[in-house]
């Protein structure tokens, strides 16, 4: 008989295996789309998705590993039998999940989620649906993919084969060592982001990124996720009353829009600054001396002066940047890769009109999904923490933001014009570690981070200077904006409108014009405002206004946890979606407004749940 030291290895491996073939499974069966792979992708498919299937066996070796622990202490415990049935019913489950995956992929076009417990209220329809499968085909693969593996655990890794050797304390010790190192496959490795769906998005083809997906990993993530993706709570009025009332915000007289670029297919450099909040921002009113380089860009650009983050979260302020979508309280469209597939995105608009696209930061894209989201884009290249040298990293995020401006500039320079590149930036982001002396006094958090907005300003001062230098310049357009404000300086409720101020700048040499915009903006209308400016569709963009054209009811919507901020010229009103209550309301605010606030809020969520 065997070691049973060595049996907690090869079970895990078992299930890493079992998910692999289940992945050939898939590309075989939907062999139409498989072939449409290069060797590369195909290959892809699978090392992409390692990760995924070693997350999802970490988490199916838990009981097994904590009944062998349990063994060890109390003999008389028989794991060997425990074990046995735990996993022969896992696999037949499994099995036939993965063959139902199969067949709905052909018709949902995504892997497997929470979308069935729609219909369970309509079981008609389920089976009407069910007819039209090949289930026969489905039950043989559900059959020969269990019974395969019965018999493989049964003849190699069934326990009954492995004896313990060495004493009890011993095995005990090995057993709660190989429990604690399952930590490490669960949540993907050692980076500071734990594991999702991101990890197996690595091409611009969705089906190679649906295909490397762990079927069951997503199916439990999106399971957590169901209620807040399914459901629209916001129910305030009857959904005509609330699509009536949105409709009239967006409308805009029949004329004419101001135009401040002449030149044909320029650049754009999309810069998003981390938690640049306007309270730092001295041609916003904010700190005179914390961002000297972005003031003079705006004196010198166009500077939109009322402009609001949607969120107060990074990926939720990527969304509402590149593809003009509202953002939703508490949760985020970024996290459902099958539901951004289907949003706008201003890559996807560039690449239509041959231009190239790249997009640079210097952390991990995993982070929130965002690597899925880009993907979906369709961006040519993207570049992240793992292509910059380890030595230029701070001790959480990744490379300092002059280091990320220096691949930039150095890239562009070789870039096919006309492009479309977006530049993340992220060293103003907690804990606010920055290469250069402190310019400002203290050590509390709110002056380390008053510091980190000013590196990040010296930082795009330096590369603004230089990109200048450069023939590129002349025929471009920079976009300077942030993801999301800040609570600090001064500690503002989660739901006050100072936090979500923003910077809202154009430059760049094909900027002509200097002109100051006063409007209430929303972060949802840059992506409209650009493409109108560069003279390209964004009809798709249906959250988003042209800022230069004339508007009869200039508004910024914004939300926080559960809760939203509607700002208008009449005033601003905060309202918590819990307690069905205004929280703030200034003199002017109307129960119109409040009707307007609540309608937005009910139709944006329902676009959502319907994505």
């Amino acid at each position: 008989m065997r070691n049973r030291l060595y049996f907690q290895p090869l079970y895990f491996l078992f299930w890493v295996l079992y998910f692999v073939v289940a992945r050939a499974v898939f590309l075989i069966y939907h062999l139409d789309k498989s072939v449409a792979l290069t060797s590369a992708d195909t290959l892809n498919v699978f090392v992409y998705g390692l990760r995924l299937d070693a997350s999802a066996s970490a988490y199916l070796c838990l009981l097994p590993f904590l009944a062998l622990l349990l063994a060890t202490l109390w003999p008389r415990f028989k794991a060997a039998g425990f074990v046995r049935v735990y996993t022969f019913v896992l696999l037949v489950v499994l099995s036939a999940l993965l063959s139902a995956d199969l067949e709905l992929y052909t018709y949902w076009g995504f892997r497997l989620d929470a979308t069935p417990l729609q219909y369970l209220n309509t079981p008609a329809e389920m089976v009407a649906s069910a007819a039209v499968a090949p289930l026969f085909l489905l039950l043989l693969i559900t059959l020969m993919l269990s019974l395969a593996y019965i018999v493989l655990y049964v003849k190699a890794i069934d326990l009954k084969r492995f004896a313990t050797r060495g004493g009890k304390w011993i095995a005990a010790g090995l057993a709660l060592l190989y429990l604690a190192v399952l930590v490490l496959p669960l949540r993907g490795g050692w980076q500071q982001i734990p594991i999702n769906q991101s990890a197996a998005y690595f091409s611009a083809k969705p089906y190679a990124n649906h295909a490397g997906l762990n079927m069951p990993w997503n199916l439990a993530y999106a399971l957590l996720k169901y209620n807040k993706a399914n459901t629209n709570p916001y129910q305030y009025m009857p959904p005509e009353e609330a699509a009536e009332r949105v409709q009239a915000l967006y409308h805009t007289p029949d004329s004419s829009a101001a135009a401040f670029i002449q030149a044909d297919k320029p650049n754009v450099l999309f810069i998003i600054l981390e938690s640049y909040t306007a309270k730092f921002i001295g041609s916003l009113g904010g700190e005179p001396d914390v961002t000297p380089n972005l003031n003079r860009l705006a004196a010198g650009g166009i500077s939109f002066t009322n402009m609001y983050a949607s969120g107060d979260r990074s990926e939720k302020g990527m969304v509402a940047l590149l593809s003009g979508y509202p953002v939703q309280t508490t949760t985020s469209i970024i996290k459902y890769p099958q539901k951004t597939e289907r949003l706008p995105q201003l890559s996807k608009v560039f690449k239509q009109y041959q231009y190239s696209t790249s997009y640079y930061y210097g952390g991990e894209l995993e982070f929130a999904n965002i690597r899925s989201y880009l993907t979906n884009g369709g961006y040519d290249r993207l570049t992240a923490k793992a292509d910059f040298d380890p030595a230029t990293y701070n001790s959480k995020w990744g490379a300092h933001d002059h280091v990320l401006f220096g691949r930039v500039l150095e890239e562009l320079n070789q870039e096919r014009e006309p492009f479309f590149s977006t530049v993340y930036t992220l060293s103003s982001h907690e804990p606010f570690e920055i290469p250069i002396s402190l310019k400002f006094p203290g050590s509390t958090e709110e002056a380390l981070f008053r510091n980190s907005v000013y590196y990040t300003d010296w930082a795009l001062g330096q590369f603004i200077a230089k990109a200048k230098q450069q023939p590129w310049w002349e025929n471009t357009v920079v976009v300077i904006t942030a993801d999301h404000g800040h609570p600090l300086p001064g500690n503002d409720p989660n739901y006050a409108p100072g936090k979500f101020r923003i910077p809202f700048v154009l430059t760049g040499g094909a900027i002509r014009d200097t002109l100051e915009v006063r409007a209430i903006a929303s972060q949802t209308d840059i992506a409209a405002t650009l493409l109108a400016q560069v003279h390209l569709p964004y009809q798709d963009f249906t959250w988003s206004r042209n800022l230069f054209a004339p508007d009869t009811s200039p508004f910024a919507f914004y939300v926080f946890n559960d809760g939203f901020g509607y700002v208008t010229p009449q005033g601003t009103l905060t309202f918590d979606n819990m307690a069905k209550q205004v929280i703030t309301a200034d003199t002017g605010i109307t129960d119109e407004q409040i009707q307007n606030g609540k309608a937005y809020m009910q139709q944006s969520f329902e676009d959502f749940v319907k994505k």
